[in-house]
């Protein structure tokens, strides 16, 4: 039986940087766990099995993809899955289009722009300008627009040698 408990390779990180490695990973992974026909398309597992296939996958994902995941897609799919309609890529992108925010239109405007066809690859930029909007933020309540910027390294180093050696005319 496959060990969940732990992570057995790198989580995929959120911007997808070690996509080919999670994804070579994971099948293996799997296959060696006799999970591999989970992840195939219509295959004939057993609910049991693809429960502990998508527990395994899960345990390997950023946090801030199995949140994202969870919360947007989740919303949508259901929602559109009440209202009777069938699901497609276009469908995923305009309803997470038709979620922001009215005062970031102009965002709006400009990820339509980029001509997004996977909804997955949307969420992911999407997460990424998420993340720099909070490094942004974090660097701007440590350092405010405004406030003394700190000395540099080079200038403090030169008022320290003028003051040990009398001036800076020293040979």
């Amino acid at each position: 039986m496959v060990n969940l408990a732990k992570l057995n390779f790198a989580a995929l990180d959120i911007i997808g940087k070690n996509y080919l490695t999670w994804v070579l990973d994971t099948k293996i992974y799997l296959e060696a766990g006799n999970l591999g026909d989970t992840i195939r398309e219509e295959n004939i597992s057993s609910s049991q099995d693809r429960a502990k296939a998508t527990i395994f996958i899960r345990r390997h994902l950023d946090e801030g993809l199995k949140r994202e995941y969870l919360t947007v897609e989740d919303l949508i799919t259901s929602h559109m899955k009440l209202c009777g309609d069938t699901i497609t890529e276009e469908d995923m992108l305009e309803k997470n289009f038709s979620t922001f925010h009215a005062s970031n239109m102009l965002l709006q405007q400009q990820y339509r722009a980029r001509g997004f066809t996977e909804y997955n690859h949307l969420i992911s930029v999407l997460l990424v300008a998420e993340q720099n909007n909070e490094l942004l933020m974090k660097n701007h309540q440590s350092q405010p627009t405004g406030s003394v910027p700190f000395p540099e390294v080079n200038a403090a180093s030169l008022e320290m040698n003028a003051t040990f050696f009398g001036g800076d005319n020293h040979k």
